[in-house]
């Protein structure tokens, strides 16, 4: 908090419904952990042909992208946390 204005971060993950990274339950382990991410499942984030080749999200516009999905949960991860601590 500073100078009694709280400041929240907003961080915004979004998954293809045909992405590999599917194969988890990405929306309900991420809003678990982070109440303050929202997760958006799209039909399609028109990376054409990606969600069949390696598991993927975008996290606030930037594609997070692994060969399984348990690492790219963590990339997810990874990022999230760098993009919380700009506003901490």
């Amino acid at each position: 908090m500073k100078r009694g204005v709280l400041i929240i971060g907003i961080v915004v993950v979004e998954i293809c419904s045909s992405s590999l990274i599917n194969l988890l339950d990405v929306e309900a382990i991420i809003e678990n952990e982070y109440p303050e991410v929202a997760v958006i499942q799209n039909d399609c984030l028109s990376f054409c042909g990606m969600c069949a080749r390696s598991p993927y999200a975008i996290v606030n516009g930037k594609r997070i992208f692994a060969k399984t999905s348990e690492e790219c949960l963590e990339l997810i991860r990874n990022h999230i946390e760098l993009e919380l601590a700009l506003y901490k």
